[in-house]
């Protein structure tokens, strides 16, 4: 990126920030720090007996293990915060690089504890409606999130495992009514890592925020640089009435520069609460790799493709959340899964029980 361009923006920014520096003085009300998080912990079968599905966390099979304890702080004093968010545990380490390398992230090392850093950046509202953030930052790309919590289906997607988890840069957010907000910013040339890999911070990143009706909202997303490639990802949920909500995951993405091919797909999430602690969803998915010298972290082969099926049910008694869940995929060639006796098949089948509890 334009190292002149980027300097004017940093200069801008501090500008901002120093004209609002006196009004910031006379707010300062000490808001408490607050706490958040969740403990989550799980049993997987996959009905060939060995694990099959490679899409992200809880990829042990037969075992009953642990996904991860997600501690996350937040304070606000006058106009400015800050977010922390750390985890320890195995759903939180398992990172990878999106070169299409299926390079492990140094930060994780399997079979040994460690932890990941979620969530740290600091944030400033120069006005009611415009904000500037910068740090290491959950992705705005995408449907699912690294958090158990937050997800309703356990196991996760191929568009999530394939999509970028986290972003290091700086953002800024102009809200221009309760219908319609915009983000852009600008970011290190990989994703997923605390810093840039090769000292160069060139990816470009915006998010356009429509409110077209109550309870739906849809984010038209792109996040474009030639280290990290280019994705473009359409989100949207409607709560079509109190019991019954529908949620849609779009993308296409492009390989970084040097390789060819990339991935698309798209994701329907029906989601229906029979009661007020009984709610029953699904997700089906259709993924494919495109032909090329690209290849996912998990996923097809370049030219096949996947299509998913997961039954999910969530279970809420207070803060706990019992998840029961039943997954199907099935490949278009007999490249991905293998059966009992270790022969290539199109399909395969898994089971999982979790328990997440969020505080």
């Amino acid at each position: 990126m334009n190292k002149k361009l980027l300097l004017l923006i940093f200069a801008v920014s501090a500008f901002c920030l120093s004209s609002q520096a006196q009004d910031t003085i006379k707010t300062t009300g000490d808001a408490p720090l607050v706490l958040s998080g969740s403990v989550d912990t799980y049993f997987k079968t996959d009905f060939s007996g060995h694990g099959n599905i490679p899409t992200s966390f809880a990829n042990e099979n037969s075992s009953i293990s642990i996904g991860m304890i997600d501690l996350g702080l937040k304070k606000s004093v006058g106009k400015a915060s800050f977010v922390g968010e750390l985890s320890f545990g195995p759903r939180g380490q398992e990172q990878s690089l999106p070169d299409g390398s299926n390079k492990a992230d140094p930060i994780y090392t399997p079979g040994v504890s460690s932890y990941h850093i979620q969530n740290l950046y600091v944030s400033y509202n120069v006005t009611d409606k415009f904000n500037l953030t910068g740090g290491y930052m959950s992705t705005f790309i995408g449907y699912e999130v690294i958090s158990p919590a937050a997800n309703f289906n356990y196991s996760t997607s191929y568009l999530f495992t394939n999509g970028p988890f986290q972003n290091a840069g700086f953002k800024a957010t102009y809200t221009f009514s309760d219908k319609v907000s915009l983000m852009a910013g600008i970011f290190n040339d990989y994703w997923n890592t605390y810093q840039s890999l090769g000292g160069r911070v060139n990816t470009f990143g915006a998010q356009l925020t429509v409110t077209p009706v109550k309870n739906w909202t849809a984010y038209l997303n792109v996040a474009a640089g030639p280290q990290s490639g280019t994705e473009f990802d359409l989100t949207t949920a409607y709560q079509i009435t109190t019991a019954f909500k529908l949620g849609l995951n779009y993308a296409d993405f492009s390989a970084p520069t040097g390789l060819s091919g990339g991935f698309s797909g798209v994701a329907l999430y029906p989601q229906l609460a029979v009661s007020k602690v009984v709610t029953l969803g699904l997700r089906g998915e259709y993924f494919t790799t495109k032909t090329g010298t690209w290849t996912t972290t998990a996923g097809p082969a370049p030219g096949d493709s996947v299509t998913g099926l997961t039954a999910t049910a969530n279970i809420k008694t207070g803060p706990l959340t019992l998840i029961p869940e039943i997954r199907l995929d099935n490949s278009s060639k007999n490249t991905m899964f293998t059966d009992g006796g270790g022969l290539p098949t199109s399909s395969a089948t898994q089971f999982v029980l979790a328990a997440v509890y969020a505080f």
